[in-house]
């Protein structure tokens, strides 16, 4: 009689140890897939951390042509930069300006200002943006506005 109630416990504990071993396995597996996905998601963060310095250096590089280069009158101009060696990024910098009367000069002579919108926009793609891969994993777009007078 100890010989059969020997055995039954021997079949309990290897159903117990089955089930532990499921159990560990299915951490196990939730682990990788929760490490696999942080490790994306810190890929995705670091792109989108260089798509705005893109924009960044697109918006000074956009107010230097409109203040002191070749974008003086600013008539709807726009330029692609090509930063994909260095960021892997290419930013479309945009200018728009508008003349405003504030003050006078002299008694009856207006002062003119010209006000400047700088737009930049740069993403991950072969042009920004890129609406087309606007919902697909992995891109990456960022935009920064800046206005500047020239007085």
């Amino acid at each position: 009689m100890k010989n059969k109630k020997s055995q039954a416990q021997n079949g309990l504990g290897a159903v117990a140890v089955l089930i532990l071993l499921v159990v560990l396995a299915g951490l196990a597996a939730a682990l990788v897939r929760l490490g696999s996905s942080s490790a994306a998601s810190s890929a995705l963060d670091i792109t989108a951390a260089r798509a705005l310095q893109a924009a960044n250096a697109g918006t000074q590089w956009g107010l230097f042509q409109a203040l002191r280069g070749s974008w003086t009158t600013c008539a709807g101009t726009s330029q692609t930069l090509d930063l994909s060696n260095q960021l892997g990024m290419r930013v479309t910098v945009s200018c728009s300006s508008s003349l405003y009367n504030e003050g006078e000069v002299s008694e009856g002579t207006a002062r003119t200002v010209r006000i400047y919108t700088i737009d930049a926009v740069a993403c991950n793609s072969n042009a920004c943006p890129d609406n087309s891969r606007a919902a697909s994993p992995g891109y990456v777009e960022r935009r920064k506005q800046v206005q500047a007078s020239d007085s």
